[in-house]
């Protein structure tokens, strides 16, 4: 009976497996949620906000410039996917209430906050950082998240909670060189266990799954996607 029983188990472990990988689960996993992403209509933010977008949900994007929104939008409504956007600074308090006021009155509410807004002004040793590169540093990086943050709990607490989760890099863990020719390039996919560097695509699937119902009990969490780069302190 117990063998039996594991038995049974394992089937459905594996017909689990199987229909996941065949596309036979079930379709929109956010569909309905309100999704905010900050940096979004280029690289890695573009490729998290499409995502998010093909999973259900419907997508603020945004960026400094209102030429690169419109772009992005258009690129996305093309797909047929609920995409709209506006100009958001996130160093500017302006920007992220209007951010804010956006999706709650396109959309009624906001469920996921996507923080992907970042600069890295300046590659050097740490000796050689002015304050003015430490003031911007920390301005969009550390106080905009928190800021943003901030700023969408009440909402998404409207509507039962939500998620926020927030785009770092991997140097954070191992710093890395600053690389812009191809010998260099070979050099740091020796360090990868996958032997390639990673995509926009990459990032943006686990991402949307951290938004999703089954990933509820994830929190407080680091979770990298880094293609086996050392990744602990």
């Amino acid at each position: 009976m117990h063998k039996a029983g594991l038995l049974g188990l394992c089937v459905r472990a594996w017909n689990s497996v199987r229909m996941a990988s065949s596309g036979m689960t079930r379709r929109d996993p956010l569909a309905n949620k309100v999704a905010l992403v900050t940096a979004s209509t280029d690289g890695i933010g573009f490729a998290i906000a499409r995502r998010l977008a093909q999973d259900g949900a419907h997508v603020v994007v945004s960026s400094r410039k209102q030429q690169n929104v419109d772009q992005a939008v258009a690129t996305l409504q093309g797909e047929g996917l609920s995409v709209t956007g506006t100009v958001c600074h996130v160093g500017k308090a302006e920007d992220r209430e209007r951010l804010v006021a956006t999706a709650v009155k396109l959309h009624g509410g906001i469920d996921i906050l996507v923080s992907n807004a970042a600069v890295n002004p300046f590659f050097g040793s740490l000796m050689d950082i002015t304050e003015e590169v430490w003031d911007k540093t920390l301005d969009i990086n550390v106080k905009a998240p928190a800021l943003m943050t901030k700023a969408v709990v009440p909402e998404m607490e409207k509507r039962g909670g939500g998620s926020v989760v927030i785009v770092a890099s991997i140097a954070a863990f191992s710093p890395s060189p600053f690389w812009m020719d191809k010998e260099k390039e070979e050099r740091m996919k020796e360090t990868l266990q996958i032997r390639r560097l990673g995509e926009s695509e990459d990032y943006a699937g686990i991402l949307s799954f951290l938004c999703f119902e089954y990933a509820t009990y994830i929190t407080g969490e680091t979770v990298v996607v880094g293609g086996g780069t050392p990744s602990r302190l």
